[in-house]
């Protein structure tokens, strides 16, 4: 298995298990993915997803297929379709996700983890893109994911080099949210998580919704975000928020 995903509790976790590889995706791997993410979906136990690795989070693509799966112009168009199908359905989850990255994030394991919502690292991880080594360009929406968090400059820097990046600098042009040590990553990753699942899930869901409007360009709020604001506070969890607040305790949702 090279993929794995587990449910303990408001939290899912998705494991990419590849270790011989260094966690490298292949065509399989990330066709796999729009299925997984659909579990997570239709889970309504599940509030929470986390992303890791291993050893390493992920060293990017399975080199091995380039010669095979990935051969010829035809053969890249579909491998590339595989990988934005799998990106894309990361990125469009309804629900909060966390990258707990380790050791490398290389390629398309930094489109991985750029499609989740937050980044939480070790100190010793490594980051980089590297289309540019290859002869590729780096697709649209991904690009897109990179400049939304990084910026333009950066993101240039980054695709243009395809040089790695440590965890430091990382967290200092925003590509993380966190650096931690190393022993100290999967505690942090887990209270993050749990706290995210504790929180009024109409609250989380709306956010997500309404940064994800800002930053695809939307600039004034419409009948739809609109909704969002009606939704919240008809909902079970604006009465217990409201109820917890007057009593003086933590609310319950």
């Amino acid at each position: 298995m090279t993929l794995r995903l587990d449910t303990a509790g408001p939290v899912a976790t998705l494991t990419i298990d590849r270790p011989a590889k260094r966690n490298a995706m292949s065509y399989d791997m990330w066709s796999a993915l729009p299925g997984l993410l659909d579990e997570v979906r239709r889970d309504d136990d599940v509030r929470v997803l986390v992303v890791r690795g291993g050893e390493h989070f992920s060293a990017g693509a399975d080199i091995s297929e380039f010669s095979t799966l990935r051969k010829g112009a035809d053969g890249a168009a579909k491998y590339g379709e595989a990988v934005h199908n799998g990106e894309r359905a990361i990125a469009t989850l309804g629900k909060p996700t966390i990258a707990a990255i380790t050791g490398f994030c290389i390629g398309g394991g930094c489109e991985i983890a750029l499609a989740c919502d937050l980044r939480v690292a070790a100190a010793d991880a490594r980051f980089g893109i590297t289309p540019a080594k290859l002869g590729i360009v780096y697709n649209f929406t991904s690009t897109k994911q990179l400049v939304d968090v990084v910026g333009p400059a950066w993101a240039k820097q980054i695709l243009f080099s395809g040089e790695i990046v440590d965890a430091a600098t990382a967290l200092r042009i925003g590509l993380v949210n966190e650096v931690h040590p190393a022993d100290a990553l999967e505690a942090r990753v887990a209270q993050l998580s749990d706290t995210i699942a504790a929180r009024a899930q109409v609250s989380v869901r709306g956010a997500k919704h309404i940064v994800n409007r800002i930053t695809d360009g939307q600039h004034d709020e419409d009948d739809a975000v609109r909704a969002l604001y009606d939704e919240a506070v008809h909902s079970p969890e604006y009465a217990e928020g409201v109820a917890a607040f007057l009593e003086k305790r933590s609310p319950r949702f």
